[in-house]
């Protein structure tokens, strides 16, 4: 990582080298387990909407995924986190990011992220 300001809505975005730099950064935008499960909420519903209108032949019913799915996640973020979704600046990492988070969640594994978003955090104020 090539900066580490602390990431703050007036604050310059840090960058980044890699995903592998960038995805701690993604989970501390992330670090109240309210915003990891309205993201986890939004993306499943958004993800069995667009299944569910694809295998009745209704192709529009694909924009479900990103309409629900940032469609909830991002009010999370300035309600519940008070910042702005890393999406803004990473928009790939952080669709990658989103699966990896929910991939974790959804194998029990959200303490850990509560404590990879604590350990960037603490290192990066």
């Amino acid at each position: 990582m090539t900066n580490t300001t602390k990431p703050t809505s007036d604050a310059p975005k840090p960058t980044f080298d890699s995903y592998e730099e960038f995805w701690p950064y993604y989970v501390a935008m992330h670090s109240r387990a309210a915003t990891r499960w309205v993201h986890l909420t939004g993306t499943l519903t958004g993800l069995a909407i667009t299944a569910y209108g694809l295998a009745r032949g209704r192709k529009r019913y694909a924009l479900a995924l990103p309409l629900i799915g940032y469609g909830t996640a991002w009010p999370a973020h300035w309600f519940i986190e008070r910042n702005n979704p890393a999406t803004f600046g990473h928009p790939w990492w952080s669709l990658r990011g989103d699966r990896q988070m929910i991939s974790m969640m959804l194998a029990g594994r959200d303490r850990e992220l509560g404590e990879i978003a604590a350990k960037w955090l603490a290192e990066n104020r």
